[in-house]
């Protein structure tokens, strides 16, 4: 690949997101805030610049991971300052609807093609090469952005215009945490019953209430050994996170008037748990709130 490209925000998700595309052939040049970041992403051949605007002039592409919409927005403008006509301007956060809509439009004036595709999978999915894309873009930048994105993800998906990737995001992610919780019910009432997790693990797997967050990602340990549960719910996606994008989705249930009951239920038992210390835990810790464990015993 003779295409460089930009990175920009090379933490838990970018770095690997990064060292991938160098795997795939491509010049990477990257740039954190953080020095820590950028050691681990020097190591693993990325040239690191020193600003956002250094990394991004002479790219063909520059991809952004970073924590808001606001951060989006100005490093955006700084990007779009510096980067060639028809560069593709490439935002793998997850962020508000709006936000990436006005980054879309920010980015177009520049005459650059601006994609927003957030991801799904965690940094194991990032360490792995194996994220999903959900991409809103229009037709030509989707095909041009689509083998950078197929080099860090298995799979890419063309959602619609501006701002869709963001909007299949907070709603796959609203799924996510609404049904993590149902699971984690289902097992601490299935303890107070008396019936063992691995037996409930065994039917449910099999029946009607088979789903991702039960299979996958099992939040008790023993039934699913990768999960999160059976490594003292070191996050894989973090309870913090978890209620970011939930957060994000009830601010997008409010602007177009959609009704998601659920959807704050959920975000109201994250923000919960949050408020008690552990939004560093994997998401999938929720059980232990709903089992009343204090704080501390998500090991147990």
């Amino acid at each position: 690949m003779s295409l460089t490209v930009g990175f920009v925000g090379l933490g838990n998700m970018g770095g690997p997101m990064a060292a991938n595309l160098v795997r795939a052939g491509f010049s990477v040049r990257g740039f954190d805030l953080s020095p820590a970041g950028c050691d681990a992403a020097r190591a693993d051949g990325i040239v690191i610049a020193d600003s956002a605007a250094a990394a991004a002039e002479g790219a063909g592409a520059v991809v952004t991971m970073l924590p808001a919409g606001r951060h989006v927005l100005d490093v955006w403008n700084a990007l779009a300052e510096v980067a060639a006509p028809g560069a593709l301007l490439i935002d793998a956060s997850t962020i508000e609807v709006e936000s990436a809509r006005k980054a879309h439009t920010l980015a177009a004036a520049r005459g650059c093609l601006p994609v927003d595709a957030p991801v799904s999978g965690g940094t194991g999915g990032a360490r792995a090469g194996t994220l999903t894309f959900m991409v809103g873009a229009e037709a030509p930048a989707f095909a041009a952005a689509e083998p950078i994105l197929k080099a860090m993800g298995k799979n890419v998906f063309h959602c619609g215009g501006a701002g869709a990737g963001q909007a299949a995001k907070i709603c796959n992610n609203m799924i996510l945490g609404i049904s993590m919780i149902g699971v984690c019910e289902a097992f601490a009432l299935a303890e107070r019953l008396g019936l063992s997790p691995q037996a409930l693990f065994d039917v449910v797997s099999v029946s009607s209430g088979q789903c991702w967050s039960l299979t996958s990602y099992c939040p008790v340990p023993g039934p699913v050994p990768a999960s999160p549960a059976n490594n003292g719910y070191r996050p894989g996606f973090a309870a913090s996170l978890m209620l970011k994008d939930l957060r994000l989705a009830q601010g997008a249930a409010a602007a177009s008037g959609a009704a998601t009951p659920l959807g704050a239920e959920a975000a109201q038992l994250y923000a919960l748990f949050e408020a008690q210390g552990r939004g560093g835990a994997d998401f999938s810790a929720i059980i232990e709130l709903l089992r009343g464990r204090p704080a501390g015993d998500e090991s147990r």
